[in-house]
């Protein structure tokens, strides 16, 4: 069914009249007779008669236009939905459970009249394709791959630097420690399934296994947190890391430890990246709450990160 055809067949129906339906939607009179002929054709009946006052609805037509009224709706929802200034503010997170998405609640919880469209996707390379071509309107990542900076039209601010805490079994040989030196953890296994080659947080534990000497297998499926915390808590020879702001619940008898690293203290950079002329209304209160709270949070003294990401 033509949606423009039936957007005329409410404007004549609301006007009363062609020529005034055909000067309110800017087009001529016989453009709407031809829309209007065009849906009777298709729905098989008469929807307007012809009055000296103008047109009328039939009965038909009057049985019609409460459905055509709400056909309309349902296309502009679903136009808004992905139009950029009139859509929900739509930002990539990566994982729900990280310092991306924390960032994002609070924003949520000061900004409660702003609509908002979370997305999970994996690589930077997708996030940097989805904000250009307007899909999406921001992205928190670690900014650039060595050897590939960002495009001109994207902008990034640093808006976290979130510290790495070591995860351990109650039996690990590190469990006991309240915080550990990131020079002690060569020769243990850390085990990080998932990570994505040639993703930025790919390069990022590359580079920290390569300048303290760890070793970092990511070997295995990815069957998800809970299961990687199942096989931590049961294997003393494993550990991982987490994000000091990533949200992990465990049973208690599990008897996990999370142990922040130190000397230097290991951060992950996280940075909003968007286009510079995105129009969505909605993005110039995100920078600016992400900005107030980048001021009020205490930068990690002496912390580590690749050279590139700085």
């Amino acid at each position: 069914m033509d949606l423009e055809a039936v957007r005329t067949y409410v404007a004549v129906a609301e006007a009363g009249q062609f020529q005034k339906a055909a000067t309110d939607l800017a087009v001529t009179q016989q453009a709407v007779s031809k829309r209007i002929a065009g849906l009777e054709r298709d729905l098989g009946v008469r929807l307007f008669a012809r009055t000296p006052r103008g047109a009328e609805p039939t009965i038909d037509g009057l049985a019609f236009l409460p459905h055509a009224r709400e056909l309309l709706r349902v296309a502009d929802r679903a136009a808004a939905s992905v139009r950029a200034g009139r859509r929900p503010l739509r930002v990539d997170v990566i994982n729900s459970r990280g310092a991306a998405a924390r960032l994002m609640r609070d924003f949520h919880r000061a900004h409660p009249d702003v609509e908002l469209d979370i997305v999970m996707l994996l690589d930077i390379e997708a996030a940097v394709a989805a904000i250009r071509s307007g899909s999406i309107d921001a992205s928190f990542r670690a900014v650039a791959m060595p050897g590939r900076p960002l495009p001109e039209d994207l902008t990034a601010a640093r808006v976290v630097d979130e510290p790495l805490h070591l995860l351990t079994g109650p039996a690990h040989a590190l469990a006991a420690a309240r915080t550990v030196p990131l020079a002690e953890l060569a020769g243990h296994r850390i085990w990080m399934p998932g990570i994505l080659p040639g993703s930025e947080w790919g390069a990022y534990y590359e580079a920290l296994a390569g300048e303290f000497g760890l070793t970092i297998e990511s070997t295995g499926p990815n069957f998800g947190s809970d299961a990687l915390l199942d096989t931590i808590a049961d294997t003393p020879a494993l550990a991982t890391f987490a994000g000091e702001d990533t949200r992990l619940v465990w049973p208690t008898g599990y008897g996990l430890r999370r142990i922040p690293v130190t000397d230097p203290v290991p951060v992950y950079p996280h940075s909003l990246l968007h286009r510079r002329d995105d129009p969505h209304p909605a993005l110039p209160a995100l920078r600016a709450h992400l900005a107030a709270a980048t001021t009020a949070t205490a930068p990690v003294v002496g912390g580590w990160i690749p050279s590139w990401a700085r």
